[in-house]
This record gives structure tokens, C-alpha cells and sequence, in this order.
């Protein structure tokens, strides 16, 4: 069973930075792609960044790029997600999702950042 974990979330002031972490567990999995997703309350659940694992190539929603910054760990099946100059609104529970060659996802559980003085 695959089991994809999120860590990093926590309290950060606005302006501050956190660092997000997602590692898939099974080393034997092969992932096409990972990305990072947040749902603010209320609202749905929306794209931050993805990367294609064996290419490298990102994308990022529109209005987040130059903040958030997406990026491939040395270890297998990692990725994280800088997120600098937070702002209040950027305050959601972040998932990260990967898909396999198959075209299956997976979902972790969800970390929450809270950006707040």
C-alpha cells in the first residue's frame, strides 16, 4: 500500500517562511509526478505546484509563482514546497499528491499552515 506524508505545517508569521516535505514510502514506487494542493476553509481544494519526477519540469499556479517554490529531494520519491512572504491567505491545510506511471493517485493527509500574528 502506498502511503504519501506530508510534514512542515505549523504557525508562521506573515512574511515568514515554512517548508513543506511529502515522501512517498514505498521506495519500489514509481512516480510520474507530485505536486502540492491546499484547501482554505470554505473553499475548494486548489493546484499549487506539481513536478514531473523524471523531467523536472514544474508548474505553478498563476498566482503563487515567485513565492512558492517546488523541488525533487535527493531521496527517492521526495519533494518539497518553499513557501516564502506568506500572507494570511496562504493559510490552508496543504496536500501533497503523487501519480504513478499508471495513472493511479494517491494523497496524503494534509498539513496544516497557518499564517497569523
Amino acid at each position: 500500500q502506498v502511503h504519501v506524508v506530508e510534514s512542515g505545517g505549523g504557525l508562521v508569521q506573515p512574511g515568514g517562511s515554512l517548508r513543506l516535505s511529502c515522501t512517498v514510502s514505498e521506495f519500489t514506487f514509481s512516480s510520474y509526478s507530485m505536486s502540492w494542493y491546499r484547501q482554505a476553509p470554505g473553499k475548494e481544494r486548489e493546484l499549487v505546484a506539481g513536478i514531473i519526477s523524471a523531467t523536472g519540469v514544474t508548474n505553478y499556479a498563476e498566482s503563487l509563482k515567485g513565492r512558492f517554490l517546488i523541488s525533487r529531494g535527493n531521496m527517492h520519491n521526495t519533494v518539497f514546497l518553499q513557501m516564502n512572504s506568506l500572507k494570511p491567505e496562504d493559510t490552508a491545510v496543504y496536500y501533497c499528491n503523487t501519480v504513478d506511471n499508471y495513472g493511479m493517485d494517491y494523497w496524503g493527509k494534509g498539513t496544516l499552515v497557518t499564517v497569523s500574528s
